[in-house]
């Protein structure tokens, strides 16, 4: 189990309030990613960065494109709500689900819990 770095807190603050986030992988060979401490107000695309995990963004996370793309398989009620803005580009991107999300779009609300993600293979974007 990893412990997040950079936008994670060392200890639990005062009112306890931590997401648990598991990153799963379509692409073979990509081991699951469990991060814990995760504070609230942050993407699952910054998480996702700070942490080391490839999540392409070739907008740069300002919802204009479909790179971000990923699967919420638990946890959805923690994440803002979805935007007609998101919900139009999901629909470009490759392989869209009704669990589709643009991980710059789910901003971790104020709570605490568990949530699991899963990441197209990013290999798609790389050309390989």
């Amino acid at each position: 189990m990893h412990s997040a770095r950079p936008i994670a807190a060392e200890t639990e603050t005062k009112t306890g309030e931590m997401y648990k986030i598991r990153f799963n992988f379509e692409q073979p060979g990509v081991e699951p990613v469990t991060l814990t401490n995760i504070e609230a107000g942050y993407s699952l695309l910054e998480v996702a960065l700070k942490n080391d995990i490839e999540l392409h963004h070739n907008c740069g996370g300002v919802c204009a494109c479909s790179t971000c793309h990923l699967y919420v398989e638990k946890g959805g009620d923690f994440l803002e709500e979805l935007s007609d803005r998101e919900e139009d580009f999901i629909d470009r991107a490759v392989n869209p689900k009704l669990n589709s999300r643009l991980g710059c779009q789910c901003l971790l609300q104020e709570g605490n819990g568990e949530i699991e993600v899963t990441l197209p293979d990013q290999t798609q974007f790389l050309g390989e």
